[in-house]
């Protein structure tokens, strides 16, 4: 594309990468370039933390603000009780209102590191849709907003057809999930003056039901704008790793577990990552990107502490690097490393190594710690781990015992006082 933004906000988001698609590119830049721009993201409340996967669209929100508008944070505390049918090849799991309560608890957390709340025109909101989509009337809504949905249309959208070309079943419940979403920017439009919905490209359908239905009872003009769904250069998507989702909440996973999945990022992937997951510089990011051999390594603890600072503060970030050198150049222990701490009760006579592999997070199954160890893959103290049937005692966790799997991954076992 040819188009050269006006507003700060647009030029980042085609800068930096973070742009896929936009319903109206020059009349969004032109409102960008006028005047404050509420935008909004929705976040459905399926788990107690969001996962790296959602750091693209966080960090949306976060240059929306600093480039002058107001970011608005939806949480989905109407919508996780339908579940986003979206690219997904089952039904999600309902959730009661309980689990959904706790969730939005853990997920705030998150945001208040990324945006500034408050009262100011640009400071941010967090919402929650419950707020509307809760007290609906079923008849009411049917007549006054159902009607303005084909499903002919509503069947053409490419995540309810993949769904339906696989012959996998899609319920009434998830179909209804688009409506609502459309329903959530009309709202967000009319109590709080909404003109953009961001979000994933696999949104695309759901945003655009969203612009016509405020177009269609609200007279009102609004605009979407998408992000591309990343995958890493090995085609795995992003948030998760071999040892599960990388979560952005300090009680799910600690800064040191962050900050090293950051580390290890593949070096084709660097400069886009500095892109779209720090505030470096452009060129800083490309400068870094094209390190090669052994100096990328320094581009990628430039990004790991660069993504570390923003969701856990600088403290953490140096303190994660710290960590890492210490294990890695000197061979030590890193007090920062995952730490998995038994009572003298829980080891009894002895605790079996694959337990404490399994328990401290190194591998999903005592089957996985087994294939490990028989695979070269474990290390204890820095020494080959090739006996599976080896016994800890409480003596030999005198001191704290490090175990490895593979070069990259580490936990430490410790005695309770």
């Amino acid at each position: 594309m040819t188009y050269q933004p006006k507003s700060d906000f647009m030029r980042v988001m085609m800068e930096r990468g973070f742009l896929a698609d936009c319903t109206d590119y020059q009349a969004l830049d032109e409102a960008l370039s006028t005047g404050v721009v509420p935008a909004y993201i929705g976040f459905d409340a399926t788990a107690s933390s969001l996962h790296v996967g959602s750091l693209i669209q966080i960090m949306m929100l976060r240059w929306l603000q600093k480039t002058g508008h107001k970011p608005i944070v939806l949480m989905g505390g109407g919508t996780t009780k339908v579940g986003d049918p979206s690219f997904r090849a089952d039904e999600r799991p309902l959730l009661t209102p309980d689990q959904i309560d706790a969730n939005i608890a853990g997920i705030k957390q998150v945001f208040s590191a990324y945006v500034s709340f408050g009262e100011a025109p640009t400071d941010a909101l967090m919402l929650n849709n419950a707020e509307w989509l809760d007290g609906l009337n079923y008849l009411d809504f049917l007549r006054d907003v159902g009607r303005h949905f084909s499903v002919n249309r509503m069947l053409s959208f490419e995540s309810v057809k993949s769904r339906l070309d696989r012959e996998q079943s899609l319920s009434f419940l998830e179909f209804n999930y688009m409506i609502l979403q459309a329903y959530d920017f009309m709202e967000l439009n009319r109590r709080y003056g909404c003109r953009l919905q961001m979000g994933g490209s696999d949104q695309w359908g759901n945003i655009v039901n969203g612009i016509d239905l405020t177009r269609r009872i609200l007279d009102h003009e609004v605009f979407g704008l998408t992000s591309p769904l990343l995958t890493t250069a090995d085609g795995k998507k992003m948030g998760k790793s071999q040892s599960g989702a990388i979560w952005l909440n300090a009680d799910m996973l600690s800064p040191y577990e962050f900050w090293q999945f950051w580390r290890n990022t593949a070096d084709a992937d660097v400069e886009r990552f500095l892109k779209l997951y720090t505030e470096l510089p452009l060129d800083d990011c490309a400068r870094l990107g094209a390190l090669d051999g052994a100096e990328i390594n320094a581009a990628k603890i430039a990004l790991a502490n660069a993504v570390t600072t923003l969701a856990h503060g600088a403290e953490a970030a140096a303190a994660a690097e710290a960590t890492a050198r210490e294990v890695f150049e000197k061979g030590g222990t890193g007090d920062d490393l995952p730490t998995l701490t038994l009572s003298a009760d829980e080891i009894g006579d002895g605790i079996s190594i694959v337990q404490l592999i399994t328990r401290s997070g190194l591998a999903k199954s005592g089957k996985e710690a087994k294939r490990l160890i028989a695979e070269n893959g474990a290390r204890i103290d820095d020494a080959p781990l090739t006996d599976a049937g080896l016994m800890v005692d409480a003596a030999r966790l005198a001191e704290p015992l490090k175990l490895s799997a593979g070069k990259k991954r580490h936990a430490l076992i410790k005695l309770a006082p």
